[in-house]
């Protein structure tokens, strides 16, 4: 199996456009040894011509031109994009759809019920597109059932439901429902290979924990460092918890948890800008380095 992070941020990339942030400026100035990040997608392929793409971030067009795997090469108009998933409907995991209404077949987009109902309504991105290209829309379940992909072979998708809420703009957003966020399993029929994918994780529920368990790789939510990091940089008062993303520091956060884990690579992902472990020479990235716990950048490769 085949892993490409095509962006490895949080809502707003890495540096965010309008923050002035601790890491925002130093990575601005050079004073500061990080990658730049876009805003969180991978890909996944079992034969490296054929690709399902997990979200649609608003850089996707960067970040498919920066992956030639993926680059037309059968007649005029062509991508080795067969598919997208998408986890939430949030507009960082699905605003890039626009960017790809130029496809000349309808996309073939598989996600919840809630997510369809919410880029049906809320944030009508399904409704535009059938002025493009249009959608093809696939049912995806949230008990952990599996299904395959045409043209993806030898890949088997689990889906579950992950405690979250719907983003602002859904008719729900006070009414959470399952599959407002997904975790997916993604595992590789003829060799047994396991990817658990979930850029979004506000809590480690048992359904999760064995996922994770069973997984050779997990690439998980990155996103804060610690529970008040952004009221610490002085953005807003919102805590990592409340926003649905389980903080990597402290007694219950990620780091703690994936300490326990079999899995033989242990990825962070959806980084946002914030977060201290952006910046390779900071101890909080030294704290990860003993741990064995990776930080995904654009362009990591992962090969399972």
């Amino acid at each position: 199996m085949k892993i490409r992070v095509l962006g490895a941020g949080a809502g707003g990339g890495f540096p965010q456009w309008n923050c002035n942030c601790h890491n925002c400026k130093r990575v601005r100035s050079g004073a500061m040894r990080a990658k730049r990040r876009t805003q969180s997608s991978i890909a996944v392929s079992s034969d490296g011509n054929n690709w399902l793409l997990f979200n649609a971030s608003p850089d996707i067009r960067t970040q498919l031109e920066a992956f030639p795997d993926v680059h037309p090469k059968h007649g005029i108009r062509d991508s080795g994009i067969k598919a997208i998933l998408l986890i939430d409907s949030q507009i960082d995991h699905t605003t890039g759809l626009l960017m790809l209404r130029e496809s000349t077949l309808p996309l073939e987009i598989y996600c919840t019920e809630m997510v369809r109902q919410d880029l049906s309504t809320g944030f009508p991105l399904f409704v535009m597109l059938e002025h493009y290209c249009k959608v093809n829309h696939h049912p995806v379940p949230v008990d952990g059932s599996g299904f395959s992909i045409p043209l993806i072979d030898d890949l088997r998708i689990h889906t579950h439901a992950l405690k979250s809420k719907a983003p602002p703009y859904s008719p729900h957003r006070h009414d959470p429902h399952p599959g407002d966020n997904i975790g997916v399993v993604i595992e590789q029929v003829s060799t047994g290979q396991k990817l658990y994918y979930a850029p979004g994780l506000g809590e480690i529920e048992p359904h999760v924990a064995q996922a994770m368990q069973d997984a050779d790789c997990v690439l998980v939510d990155g996103t804060f460092w610690r529970h008040d990091e952004m009221s610490q940089a002085g953005i807003c008062d919102k805590l990592a918890l409340d926003m649905g993303h389980l903080p990597q520091s402290g007694e219950g956060g990620m780091i703690e948890f994936l300490n326990t884990a079999k899995a033989r690579r242990k990825i962070l992902i959806h980084i946002n800008n914030t977060n201290p472990i952006l910046d390779e020479d900071s101890p909080e990235r030294m704290t990860l380095d003993e741990a064995g716990i990776e930080v995904s950048f654009d362009g990591m490769e992962i090969n399972l």
